[in-house]
């Protein structure tokens, strides 16, 4: 049977550090912090690559900080996913290409959608992704490209060539994509979902999450890729679409208990059965609520996870 790896989207959190509950005294380093999370879970999830591209540099440290067999889930820039992206968070040379065609173009606004990017700055930047994680896929570090789209993507043509596209750009790597709008749990537009993800070989992402909102799915285990993948962004209903919130600490804020973890085990063994490696991430963030889920998920789940059986 497959693989399962447990870990937490992060292990940077300012909160998570301050908190200081989970890091032990001494712990004080960007390397010592991840030399510790690497020794009490298989897999982390790199978010800061969501704000700016990643960097070769990052990657190399990485490896050289993790045990062999410890994986990295990279989460795609941005401007990839439909998301609004500030000008600034582009490189200096990209960046000043762009503000040129945005001040001649619409008086110059500070911020840019994938579509609004020219064709050479698009490929440019997914070379430059690309190049930046190629060491951990060399190293055998690297689990998947986590494309989670802005919550108002819905179903459609342009949106599925758009995953197409990803895919292409993305060819050396393992894809994952994480919808977001109820839409894509509507029957029809799920079932094409699905079939396209199967078609290019894409990681279908299961969530756990908030119900009844419009940006908010229910959790679905289809299996289309190699990857199994399930993200935990907890149940905390008062704050999953409150405007204003400080920090992505106050939206994810959630202790799972055991009862709530233990309906996944049905579902984990479901995908474990399908997928040649299953990995469960946790991205309730505020300070230790991450390693505190993901310990009690590992616990509920037995041991011998990484090895599989």
């Amino acid at each position: 049977m497959a693989v399962i790896r447990i870990g937490t989207a992060s292990w940077t959190d300012p909160s998570l550090i301050k908190c200081r509950r989970y890091y032990p005294p001494g712990c004080n380093s960007a390397e010592a912090r991840l030399r510790f999370y690497a020794s009490q879970f298989p897999l982390v999830e790199v978010d800061s690559s969501y704000y700016v591209l990643p960097s070769e540099r990052n990657s190399r440290l990485w490896i050289e900080r993790t045990p062999a067999d410890f994986l990295f889930n990279i989460k795609a820039f941005r401007v990839f996913t439909g998301h609004r992206t500030a000008l600034q968070a582009l490189p200096a040379d990209l960046r000043a290409a762009c503000s040129n065609g945005r001040n001649a173009k619409d008086g110059g606004r500070d911020a840019i959608y994938y579509r609004d990017l020219p064709r050479e700055i698009r490929a440019e930047l997914w070379a430059r992704f690309s190049h930046a994680i190629g060491p951990l896929q060399q190293a055998g570090k690297l689990g998947s490209v986590l494309l989670q789209f802005a919550p108002w993507v819905v179903p459609g043509p342009r949106v599925f060539d758009h995953i197409r596209e990803c895919r292409e750009r993305l060819a050396r790597f393992e894809v994952a994509v994480e919808f977001r709008h109820r839409r894509w749990q509507q029957p029809d537009s799920r079932e094409s979902a699905v079939q396209l993800l199967r078609e290019l070989k894409i990681c279908h992402v299961a969530v756990d999450e908030p119900q009844g909102f419009e940006f908010s799915v229910r959790p679905h285990t289809a299996v289309t890729g190699r990857y199994a993948l399930v993200r935990f962004h907890g149940r905390n209903r008062a704050t999953w679409l409150k405007p204003g919130l400080a920090s992505s600490a106050e939206r994810f804020d959630y202790y799972y208990t055991e009862a709530e973890l233990a309906e996944w085990l049905p579902r984990i063994e479901f995908m474990r059965s399908r997928a040649s490696e299953v990995h469960l991430l946790f991205n309730t963030n505020n300070q230790d609520q991450g390693p505190v889920n993901a310990r009690l998920l590992y616990n509920l789940l037995g041991e011998g996870l990484k090895e599989g059986s």
